[in-house]
């Protein structure tokens, strides 16, 4: 897909937002879009301006992927100066940005004074985006059934590569009080359904001017729908265990190790874990080698040292690995599916990778004196190479054994993909009792 698409089916989604905002009227009371008056458009457009100036001075290819950053800021900004909503502006500084294509460059907007829901998730299975899970009593597990093939949202036509863009958008930038999804099934009915958001108010401001990055993603994991946590579950010789994303301190990262290191075989699941913390990383990398090892190298501007992990000696965890990701994994999960396959360390399961693998930096900014608003910019300063001199970005990891599940494993809540990890270390798990190992949690609303 090139820049140029990208530039307009993005542009698309917002338009198709505004649309389905006047489709959703008057069926529940939902926050309205904010207005564009001259205050907000002039803080919209230097939110832009220093979205421009951060890519400008920090981004690690100081050719832009080839792009000419100059006149897409141009662009942009006479986008904003012609939105008629606050929401249509803060899309557009976010896709000002999404015209890099890059996985670890976006715009994380100011906080709004409510929280949403739109219940229900959707996810790729191959190429194929479908609902993976509705939350019972909303409105969503009326009118939706998990499993079921989204074509479309608000008419802009969704797909794999497309789906994380458009879930950043509804869910940051311009949040709705109802979404229209075109769905298909099995046997080839179209319908469409309109799904009304839940809203509650919430705070009115959060700070992000001062935070680190551990802190920024826990943010990030707040505003998500899962309930998030470690889990594992041994079964004779084998533990199967739940990551659901890179962010263990020492502590607990070593009372997990150390059981572990009391099994034959690991099952590590890093479905749904999007990455997180360098340090997490470097240490259950380094946890499976007895000597230092060379993760990636790390391209910017200017010279890096290399991602490196220290080898764990004797205390190396010797036994066998099977590590299991689909097309929600990214980042650190999918750079270390790669190192287990690149050293002939482990096994990998499931369906490719989101190839969302580069190295970025936050930079805070705000507006107000009695009041301040707060807004944040993450930016990519390197790309991250991998031991067979070849990027994830964008490619993803692809598994050893290829298993996506169907729609009726959705429907039926059955997992395959840890039913066939279990089988190849002989234990018994059934794609049914699998499903009801480590079950969807959704956070209280």
């Amino acid at each position: 897909m090139t820049r140029g698409r990208l530039r307009t089916w993005t542009q698309g989604l917002v338009a198709g937002l505004l649309a389905t905002t006047a489709i959703a009227h008057g069926q529940r009371a939902a926050p309205p879009a904010p207005q564009m008056d001259a205050a907000a458009r002039d803080r919209t457009r230097a939110m832009l301006r220093t979205a421009y100036d951060n890519v400008r001075k920090h981004y690690y290819d100081p050719a832009f992927r080839g792009l000419d950053l100059e006149a897409q800021y141009r662009e942009f900004d006479t986008r904003i100066r012609n939105a008629s909503s606050l929401n249509e502006g803060l899309a557009m500084v976010g896709a000002f940005l999404d015209t890099l294509d890059d996985s670890h460059t976006y715009f994380m907007p100011p906080a709004r004074p409510y929280d949403f829901d739109y219940g229900y998730l959707l996810q790729a299975y191959g190429d194929t985006v479908r609902v993976s899970q509705v939350r019972p009593g909303s409105d969503a597990a009326e009118k939706l059934r998990v499993g079921e093939t989204v074509t479309a949202i608000n008419d802009v036509a969704v797909n794999r590569h497309r789906l994380p863009a458009i879930w950043r958008i509804l869910t940051g930038l311009s949040p709705q009080p109802a979404t229209k999804l075109t769905l298909k099934s099995e046997d080839g009915v179209v319908r469409e359904a309109v799904v009304v958001t839940r809203t509650r108010p919430g705070k009115r401001v959060i700070d992000l001017s001062s935070i680190d990055g551990e802190d920024l993603w826990q943010v990030i994991r707040d505003g998500e729908s899962r309930v998030a946590h470690h889990e594992y579950t041994e079964s004779g010789n084998v533990m199967f265990w739940r990551m659901p994303e890179f962010d263990l301190d020492e502590i607990t990262f070593n009372q997990l190790l150390g059981i572990v290191r009391k099994h034959q075989a690991l099952v590590l699941d890093l479905r749904g874990n999007p990455g997180g913390l360098v340090d997490t990383l470097t240490r259950l990398v380094g946890a499976m080698f007895p000597k230092d090892l060379q993760i990636a190298e790390l391209r910017g501007r200017k010279p890096m040292k290399p991602m490196i992990a220290k080898g764990s000696g004797s205390r190396a965890y010797t036994g066998e690995i099977v590590v299991l990701v689909d097309s929600e994994s990214g980042s650190a999960a999918e750079i270390f599916a790669r190192v287990m396959q690149l050293e002939g360390r482990g096994t990998v399961i499931g369906d490719r990778t989101s190839g969302s693998v580069m190295q970025s930096l936050g930079y805070a900014a705000q507006y107000g004196v009695d009041t301040v608003i707060s807004y944040y910019f993450s930016i990519t300063d390197a790309d991250v190479i991998m031991k067979d001199g070849k990027t994830l970005e964008r490619f993803g990891v692809k598994p050893d054994d290829l298993v996506i599940p169907t729609a009726v494993d959705l429907a039926e809540g059955l997992d395959p993909v840890l039913a066939r990890a279990a089988t190849m270390f002989g234990v018994t798990l059934t794609p049914q009792a699998a499903g009801r190992m480590f079950p969807f949690q959704w956070k209280p609303f």
